[in-house]
């Protein structure tokens, strides 16, 4: 148990966050692929990455430490997987919990000769791959789930894909989508996708993936709807330098709404496909101010939180509820019925929890119903989920007594949450990375 610092102050703080998850994975995976070695500086370290690190490892990729300049760890240097024939192999990839590594490596496992052995954590194998393995089958990737259409199974690889047109139905996650355009411009034939059914969620995502392939110079045409193509040929090689991650940044800036004070986050990027750029939308419909002024986004809470309405805030909506189950009308959150299906039923944990704390929340078929409720402390499960830590952590800025069970899964995405944390709601000596001062 972890109790969540209570705060009668406003905080004033400047700090850095650890790389994007979404892009440090996004660009190991293409430079495992490259047609060169790569570097990506100021990647982000954390279990997520580390399981993708060593995905790519027992693939044949060669992954190297080296130093750089970020506050967070070394930059990256990475030799791509081998080419042409070479002797089959047997290896094993922990996929942990995380969705990239699950969803964006097998079809890699397809372009290596020999098999590849897939399985994650007990909850892993619980969410949902079926549309992912489908389509593996239907690029002629031979693999065993043992008919249950989710972890563990086995990809036997034959050193090429054949590739080509390709039909799937994406509506329980944007990332089958990714997997398959991250990997298509290697495929034979390469790639003609086509996503049937309910709308993909989550598609600010599926355009991260299209705006950093186009960025390394691999054509995509996404001009028809539900519709991606991309040709045959290289993925060139690249230097780049990963941004900060703006979804991970939320909670620090809601203790800023929650306290009436100021966080800065420094290094946001003018220009980015990440969700969590939103928070410049979201935190003032809430009653706060957010500026960006020369790479430092500077949010100030105001005198009290105002609910809202609020559609498709994806792997921000953790937060979002927090900051809603403090606010002084009732908000609703729509279009995220698609978190059922990560780490945990995000819905369900989120309505249980609040409400274990003295909340009034109904689920929705796509969302949330938050209305105002006096809290009080007690314990708020996390489900080893990273989101549903922070989200016990924001409201406990507000809430005596609450206890955020395992806050270590916090290391998820960002191993360094605690102590940031600490050092944005308590006084702290000023270092390169963390400045904070409290203000009464």
């Amino acid at each position: 148990m972890w109790r969540a610092p209570r705060l009668t102050h406003a905080v004033d703080a400047a700090i850095s966050v650890p790389g994007s998850k979404s892009l440090t994975n996004r660009y190991l995976v293409l430079a495992a692929l490259a047609d060169g070695p790569c570097v990506l500086r100021r990647p982000l370290h954390s279990r997520d990455s580390a399981l993708m690190i060593t995905a790519l490892r027992s693939l044949g990729a060669v992954i190297d430490d080296i130093p750089g300049d970020g506050d967070f760890g070394p930059d990256l240097r990475v030799t791509p997987l081998p080419t042409g024939a070479h002797e089959p192999s047997a290896r094993t990839v922990d996929c942990g919990l995380a969705g990239t590594v699950m969803r964006f490596v097998p079809a890699l496992a397809g372009l290596v000769t020999g098999t590849t052995a897939f399985d994650g954590d007990p909850h892993a194998r619980r969410r949902p791959m079926g549309a992912i393995i489908d389509a593996l089958r239907g690029l002629g990737i031979s693999i065993d789930d043992g008919g249950a259409g989710s972890l563990p199974f086995t990809i036997e690889g034959r050193g090429g894909v054949r590739g080509g047109r390709l039909v799937i139905d994406a509506s329980a996650s944007s990332q089958f989508v990714s997997a398959l355009l991250l990997v298509g411009a290697r495929f034979d034939e390469g790639l003609h996708l086509e996503h049937v059914g309910k709308p993909v969620p989550s598609l600010d995502h599926v355009r991260m993936t299209v705006e950093t392939l186009r960025s390394l110079g691999v054509a995509v045409d996404d001009s028809v709807p539900d519709h991606w193509h991309v040709p045959p040929g290289p993925i060139p090689a690249f230097d780049v330098a990963i941004e900060p991650d703006l979804s991970n940044a939320g909670p620090f800036l809601a203790a800023a709404v929650v306290t009436g004070g100021t966080v800065r986050i420094r290094n946001w990027p003018s220009g980015t496909t990440q969700v969590g750029d939103a928070w410049r939308r979201i935190l003032p419909s809430m009653g706060a101010t957010a500026t960006l002024d020369d790479g430092t986004l500077t949010v100030t809470g105001g005198p009290s939180i105002t609910g809202g309405v609020f559609a498709d805030t994806s792997e921000l909506a953790p937060t979002v509820a927090a900051l809603c189950a403090l606010a002084t009308t009732p908000s609703t959150l729509t279009g995220i019925a698609h978190l059922r299906g990560h780490e945990t039923d995000r819905l369900a944990a989120l309505a249980a929890e609040i409400t274990g704390l003295g909340g009034r929340v109904e689920e929705t078929a796509d969302g949330l119903v938050i209305e105002p409720a006096p809290l009080h402390g007690g314990v708020f499960h996390t489900y080893e989920d990273h989101r549903m830590a922070t989200a016990g952590a924001i409201l406990g800025l507000a809430v005596d007594g609450v206890q955020v069970e395992n806050i270590g899964t916090t290391a998820k995405t960002m191993p360094e949450f605690p102590e940031l944390w600490a050092a944005v709601v308590s006084p702290a000596t000023p270092s390169t990375t963390i400045e904070s001062g409290a203000r009464a």
